[in-house]
């Protein structure tokens, strides 16, 4: 039977594969599975086996998730997120990349870091140092926080309002972008030994930046790495998120349990793009997604219920709970939830009070059951998933998605063993690697930010 596909025959599929530098991630509970490795997330040589997996799959690369506080809404304490593992514990995921670049030639990495966790000049430094260590396989995944539990911890009352956090994370790129861009000429370093100058003190330029957030004066402690700017990853759902990842975002990354939520989602962020003369497609989009796959439709539909079997509902509670900013302990689980607005994260807040499967909303319950990873589940033999992922990309206009485990590897080794195969005989699926720097390989335009982009307007001329 021919296969079932309509993709635009120049148009690739790309995944990203989605984690964090701890236990479980979006499926709380899967670390009892016997299968599940991610409790071995504090060995290097788990990071590196899966480094080394991911870029045999050809992915885009890997996607890092962070926090900075305790899931503690649920509950109103951190017992429950304790008890079935819920984004705790969690380690640094930058300590992670030079080991998996180590290994790799050119998977990427996109690191998730807060605009209200760190000063932007010591920020500057460190992704310099990774795009230099990376040799040009480094992206920031720009937050601006949302647990009131990190801005305690980080000796704040709580996290500022939501619309004022997008205002100063404007400001904290402008800061960024000066000194990544701005600071050092293309040509500051000369490598003159015989007259003793590494670097060209005329080419090399103080910021000067007084702003209503931050003070920096000097210079970018950092030599010009091969991106300068890492790509610049997002996931703001909200108006104001939008527009901000519209001026800034080159890959954006969105969450929503259904189709039709996805297809609107994908809507407003091309015509944000659009509206700020950079083009529709001036951003890839990535979807959050699981795949449970194998040889057969049988065989999948199995180790889809022996995986989901061990999913904790109270710890998917958590994680709502965290990220829309409600209690759900103190809302009717039998009951859809009400529109509401918070200052945490809106995506969340929307597909718990609209997610619908075609028989109406779901109820709180549902949403842990049916939506326990966070976003659309897909189930099948190769032939099934891969009409499921072209479809998906057809109705939505996505350009790829964020792979999130039910098992960790064990979902990604399904993926490339069982569906990449399938996706590259379609020709919708790389067929060997590209080099590169990250931003060369996601657009095909040079190492450096494009001329459209609000931070190339920052360069020294």
């Amino acid at each position: 039977m021919p296969a079932k596909h309509n993709l635009e025959s120049n148009r690739k599929i790309r995944f990203n594969a989605f984690a964090i530098n701890g236990v479980g991630h979006q499926l709380p509970g899967i670390w009892r599975h016997p299968a599940d490795h991610s409790r071995d997330y504090t060995s290097l040589a788990h990071w590196m086996d899966l480094a080394r997996l991911l870029e045999r799959g050809l992915f885009d690369g890997i996607f890092l998730a962070d926090a900075l506080g305790s899931y503690d809404v649920y509950g109103g304490n951190a017992d429950a997120a304790l008890r079935t593992a819920a984004k705790i514990p969690m380690n640094d995921p930058m300590m992670l990349v030079s080991a998996m670049a180590a290994v790799t030639e050119d998977l990427g990495f996109g690191i998730t870091a807060s605009t209200s966790a760190e000063h932007p000049y010591t920020f500057a430094r460190r992704m310099s140092t990774l795009d230099h260590l990376t040799r040009g396989r480094i992206g920031w995944n720009v937050v601006t926080g949302y647990l009131k539990s990190a801005a305690q911890n980080l000796g704040e009352h709580d996290q500022i309002p939501h619309d004022e956090r997008y205002d100063r994370a404007d400001e904290y790129m402008e800061v960024l972008y000066k000194l990544w861009e701005g600071s050092w000429d293309d040509d500051a370093v000369i490598l003159d030994a015989e007259h003793d100058t590494f670097a060209d003190p005329s080419k090399v330029h103080p910021i000067n930046h007084e702003g209503k957030y931050f003070t920096v004066p000097g210079i970018h402690l950092s030599e010009p790495s091969p991106q300068r700017t890492p790509v610049i990853y997002q996931a703001g759902a909200s108006e104001r998120g939008i527009r901000f990842a519209a001026e800034n975002a080159e890959a954006i990354f969105i969450a929503a349990p259904t189709l039709a939520q996805t297809r609107e989602q994908v809507r407003k962020i091309r015509a944000a793009l659009e509206a700020a003369d950079r083009g529709r497609d001036a951003a890839r989009i990535y979807s959050l997604l699981t795949i449970v796959v194998d040889e057969t439709d049988e065989a999948a539909a199995a180790k889809s219920r022996d995986i989901f079997s061990y999913a904790s509902e109270t710890g998917n509670l958590v994680l709502n709970s965290g990220w829309s900013g409600l209690d759900l302990s103190q809302e009717d689980l039998d009951m859809p939830l009400d529109p509401v607005y918070t200052d945490s994260i809106q995506t969340t807040v929307s597909s718990l009070s609209g997610a619908a499967d075609g028989d109406g909303r779901w109820t709180l319950r549902d949403s842990a059951r049916i939506n326990a990873t966070g976003g659309p589940v897909v189930v099948g033999s190769g032939e099934t998933v891969a009409d499921v992922v072209e479809q998906f990309m057809e109705q939505t206009d996505v350009d790829g998605f964020n792979l999130a485990y039910a098992l960790n590897p064990g979902t990604w080794e399904d993926v490339i063993e069982y569906l990449v195969p399938v996706l590259q005989r379609r020709g919708v699926y790389p067929q060997k690697a590209e080099h590169g720097t990250l931003r060369a390989r996601m657009f095909g335009q040079g190492d450096r930010l494009p001329a459209s982009h609000r931070g190339s307007g920052y360069r020294h001329l």
